[in-house]
């Protein structure tokens, strides 16, 4: 993008004690410019300011332009959060992936919900995935140079016909010379494929994670690791895809497939390599394997291992946290995704033990989506609605957070959470992490913050 597309960098938050805060840096102020170089997003920003000597060109609140000389250490952040990553715009996803969550969504909702990004600074950034074909060569420069490593690339498929089949797009069959750019410099991606029944799976989900696997070598291996996800089908997708649903028996097939190239991928390289996401053993109905089995846990951004990863945190923060007793009698109804429900319900038992404490456990699917067995990410708030209506629900709502948009209250259907305790007339608490849910369980409706009715 030109320069001329890129607007100030707006600030949203000045952190406590640093150094923003000292010179009088506020919310709404915004950045121009570094050293006279307009930062192209966040990548630029922290990249700039890793001098010790500044001269930022900022413009208030009001409208009025500043410039501020700062002496700091090398690499001191300065302590400033901003609206948004991107100072350019995002990048457009230019593929047309029949499996994409964003196609698969009723019209009306919000507009953020609809934007498909294939943005390779976001990938370093945050960890999301990018396909690769939306990368100019400018950009590839931009990558090399500033070693932007590791990238989290969406493969799919390895075969030409095949990933071109399933993006849409005739760049995606360069895929593999894209893994030597990589090799080439010392650059890494961790890979997913996102398995669809009847087009990438059985010999040629095979055939991909050999290819992937091959460039697992080096003391700096260009793919890092590789996850394997069902593909997830909501009733709104469009009416003429090809797409079907992992059934009971497809996600038995391919946990044993898999399984059998971690043993070979074992031997070779002292690690699985390749992992498959939570979603096959609940589809399958089988148990989750041991954390062990999970390594450094390196895709647990695709849900590979965060079940595993969340009974850990709870055991250790229940060992610190929960007492043998409350002196106030306290029940609470914790929402969860049908998914985790028969994993959770140990947890519940524990809970329980608290002598005055009440949880109840209730597990919904998601009509809304259309689909038999939900994560909890992807409740709504018509969900909750149909699925708590008439319920003894005690004193609150334990709502996961995951469910909201971030620092917001609003789930996927745009319902607030306001909305839906209004309706149900109970109070909800949004809780992150298990040392808050613990927290709000053993404080109750006293403790302080995230009541909302």
């Amino acid at each position: 993008m030109s320069k001329t597309t890129i607007t100030p960098a707006k600030i949203s938050r000045v952190l406590p004690d640093s150094i923003a805060e000292e010179i009088g840096f506020e919310v709404g102020d915004a950045i121009v410019s570094i050293d006279r170089t307009k930062p192209r997003d966040l990548i630029d920003y922290r990249f700039l300011c890793s001098e010790e000597y500044l001269e930022l060109e900022v413009i208030d609140a009001g409208g009025e332009l500043h410039v501020i000389e700062i002496e700091k250490d090398y690499d001191e952040d300065l302590g400033l959060e901003f609206e948004t990553a991107l100072f350019d715009g995002l990048m457009q996803c230019n593929n047309h992936c029949p499996f994409c969550f964003i196609d698969q969504q009723p019209p009306g909702k919000r507009k953020s919900l609809y934007f498909k990004d294939d943005d390779y600074r976001l990938s370093f950034l945050y960890g999301s995935y990018l396909t690769l074909t939306n990368v100019t060569e400018p950009e590839w420069r931009r990558i090399e140079q500033m070693r932007l490593s590791p990238l989290f690339v969406s493969v799919h498929a390895t075969e030409p016909e095949i990933r071109t089949r399933l993006l849409k797009n005739d760049r995606a069959g360069l895929i593999m010379s894209q893994f030597a750019w990589f090799q080439e410099r010392r650059l890494q991606i961790h890979a997913q494929v996102v398995v669809c029944p009847g087009i990438n799976d059985g010999e040629h989900l095979e055939r991909t994670l050999l290819d992937v696997a091959s460039f697992h070598e080096g003391d700096i291996p260009a793919v890092a690791s590789a996850a394997v996800v069902p593909v997830g089908l909501t009733r709104f997708r469009p009416a003429e895809d090809e797409l079907i649903p992992v059934s009971q028996e497809k996600a038995i097939e391919v946990i044993k497939q898999v399984q059998e190239l971690q043993k070979k991928f074992k031997q070779q390289f002292g690690s699985n390599f390749v992992w498959l996401a939570d979603e096959w053993f609940l589809i399958a109905r089988q148990d989750i394997p041991p954390e062990s089995h999970y390594e450094d846990y390196p895709q647990i951004g695709n849900g590979v291992g965060s079940i595993r990863l969340f009974l850990k945190q709870f055991q250790n923060t229940a060992n610190e946290m929960l007492p043998d007793g409350i002196d106030t009698p306290r029940r609470f109804t914790w929402v969860v995704g049908n998914a985790v429900e028969q994993a959770f319900q140990p947890l519940v038992e524990q809970l329980n033990t608290v002598e005055g404490l009440e949880i109840n456990l209730v597990a919904l699917n998601s009509n809304y989506w259309g689909q038999e067995i939900t994560v909890t990410g992807l409740l709504t708030g018509q969900d909750l609605l149909q699925g708590l209506q008439e319920k003894d629900l005690g004193e609150g709502i334990l709502l996961p957070s995951l469910m909201l948009k971030h620092d917001d209250t609003k789930f996927l259907d745009d319902l607030t959470v306001e909305d839906v305790s209004n309706q149900l007339k109970i109070p909800i608490f949004p809780v992150s992490g298990v040392a808050e849910l613990i927290d709000r369980c053993i404080e109750g409706s006293e403790s302080e913050n995230i009541v909302l009715v």
